[in-house]
């Protein structure tokens, strides 16, 4: 996994163990609301109706992270494999971090990994892309 993305981010919120996991998870439970879609809009999906954007609190996060394993394999996911794996990390950082409400800055970030989910998962799994064949590639560059 390559996350040197981060680097080029200068809030310091994106800086913490706390701001980092919160993006992961918005990266993770955008692409798993990109799947339930099944390349549709994801306004449609159950995850996106039952994500309160602007409000959403770590315990959503945590509740709803806790469920892709079983959401990757209900909807048998694309890349369910990778995003199980961004899930764990995720999950690792959230843990790591000591921050016991995300706020404004915590909202504001996992709103923009969500929408940005498939950009920054192929950043992050780049390395992944050479291996697979040219179907599944292809499927990087839909956002």
């Amino acid at each position: 996994m390559n996350f040197d993305f981060f680097d080029g981010f200068s809030d310091p919120y994106m800086k913490t163990d706390s701001g980092k996991g919160i993006f992961v998870a918005g990266i993770v439970l955008g692409m798993v609301a990109r799947g339930q879609g099944g390349g549709q809009d994801v306004d449609g999906t159950p995850l996106f109706k039952q994500l309160n954007f602007g409000r959403i609190k770590k315990r959503d996060i945590a509740k709803h992270m806790s469920r892709v394993p079983e959401l990757v394999g209900a909807y048998r996911l694309k890349y369910g494999r990778l995003i199980n794996a961004l899930a764990a990390q995720g999950g690792e950082l959230l843990l790591a971090g000591n921050e016991r409400e995300i706020g404004v800055d915590g909202n504001f970030a996992f709103s923009v990994a969500f929408l940005n989910a498939n950009k920054y998962f192929w950043s992050i799994f780049k390395s992944d892309a050479k291996d697979m064949d040219d179907d599944q590639v292809d499927m990087k560059g839909d956002n």
